[in-house]
């Protein structure tokens, strides 16, 4: 299911959850989207500047990810209101989703939950399925970037054209 480092690795189902994304209380979780690719995209904290980076990063490369119809998801262990100033200064439209309570357990799930207390800083690329198509777990203090997203995305559409054949 996992690597040696715990992050959940191609192949595998998935796990299902739904995670608070705003104050009043709407709930979203990757099965909302099947039939297209979600991207989850685990980070450590809101404030953190690598974080922010990372997550406006993924905002300014929003036309590309509508490109594949992907869905980008947000994941922290900050609260909903954390998320929402966060998602407000920096202009990220994409849902942020509070692992809040029970504090982390949809990253540890995913193998994305640091001994530190918080999420990892992890990708995970779930096909139009519901299965696990790449993952990627990154040094907390790098931001991985979006080519290694979009690669996988690409191997999506490539698999896809063939079936289809």
């Amino acid at each position: 299911m996992s690597d040696p480092n715990g992050l959940i690795q191609p192949g595998n189902p998935a796990p299902g959850f739904t995670l608070p994304s705003t104050p009043d209380g709407r709930r979203i979780g990757p099965e909302q989207f099947r039939g297209r690719p979600v991207v989850l995209a685990f980070y450590p904290a809101d404030w953190s500047p690598v974080c922010g980076d990372q997550m406006s990063l993924y905002q300014a490369a929003a036309p590309v990810f509508d490109q594949y119809q992907a869905m980008v998801l947000g994941i922290s262990v900050d609260s909903i209101w954390s998320h929402r100033a966060f998602a407000e200064s920096r202009g990220i439209a994409f849902p942020l989703l509070a692992d809040f309570e029970p504090k982390g357990e949809v990253s540890r799930r995913y193998g994305a939950y640091s001994s530190r207390g918080e999420s990892a800083r992890a990708l995970v690329v779930i096909d139009q399925a519901g299965t696990v198509a790449w993952s990627y777990l990154s040094a907390p203090d790098v931001n991985p970037g979006a080519d290694g997203i979009f690669d996988a995305l690409d191997n999506l559409t490539n698999e896809r054209k063939v079936m289809a054949g």
